[in-house]
């Protein structure tokens, strides 16, 4: 019988949410698989948005995965799987920020001090030419670090990863008002030019590389195995 997460097919409709945990909830390793290609790239910037360490936030996934797969029959269809996974992220990288003894800031509480910035810098990264394109988007990502957390996160979302208002208020548990309001003090900080060129370049900041998906698919499905009353993973 031809797996549910086949998505091979020209012009196929891929499968839902709905029926991929379906089948993950009996183990089926394909559709696990599935899932966590369909979200590595939105986990994986939520989470270094709170990190601001590439190998961190693939660790906050890789730990998000294996509590969000252990934990299946908990997910409630009352808010999208997606929002559902990206705040066991959000979680995961805050306690990896509390464990790395970094200054824990909350969601809710921005510290209104990092929002003062150098204009100067930032009007610097508008006059980056062509062949400075790479350059450029490493300035631009280091200027989106010295957002304040609460911002950061509402920005990658919104922004970097194209999420509606209503789809990132779900996500991180806000009203879309307060969606708004952070939106809008973050893109203060790093003005308004500066959205609107990372829009026409399509968010290729904090690239989710291919050989990093494909590690943590293999990490989280090799856990999974090695847990107690979790069968060993299906062949593929």
């Amino acid at each position: 019988m031809e797996n549910v997460s086949q998505e091979s097919s020209v012009g196929a409709t891929p499968p839902s949410d709905e029926v991929l945990i379906d089948a993950a909830k009996r183990h089926d390793n394909a559709s696990i698989d599935a899932l966590m290609r369909r979200y590595n790239r939105r986990l994986f910037r939520v989470a270094r948005s709170i990190l601001r360490d590439d190998a961190a936030a693939e660790d906050a996934v890789q730990e998000c995965y294996v509590r969000a797969f252990l934990n299946l029959d908990r997910y409630r269809p009352i808010a999208p799987f997606g929002a559902w996974l990206t705040r066991i992220a959000i979680n995961e990288a805050l306690m990896i920020k509390r464990r790395t003894r970094r200054m824990f800031v909350s969601l809710d509480d921005a510290d209104e001090a990092l929002l003062r910035c150098e204009a100067d810098s930032i009007e610097a990264l508008l006059v980056q030419d062509a062949a400075h394109a790479t350059g450029a988007r490493q300035l631009l990502e280091s200027a989106i670090d010295t957002l304040p957390q609460a911002f950061r996160t509402v920005f990658m979302l919104r922004i970097v990863e194209q999420l509606s208002i209503a789809e990132t208020a779900a996500c991180l548990e806000i009203n879309e008002a307060t969606v708004k309001t952070r939106l809008f003090r973050a893109q203060a900080k790093l003005r308004i030019d500066i959205s609107r060129r990372l829009r026409r370049e399509h968010l290729t900041l904090f690239d989710f590389g291919g050989a990093t998906c494909e590690r943590i698919v293999a990490h989280v499905l090799a856990r999974l195995s090695c847990i107690p009353n979790f069968p060993a993973p299906l062949m593929l």
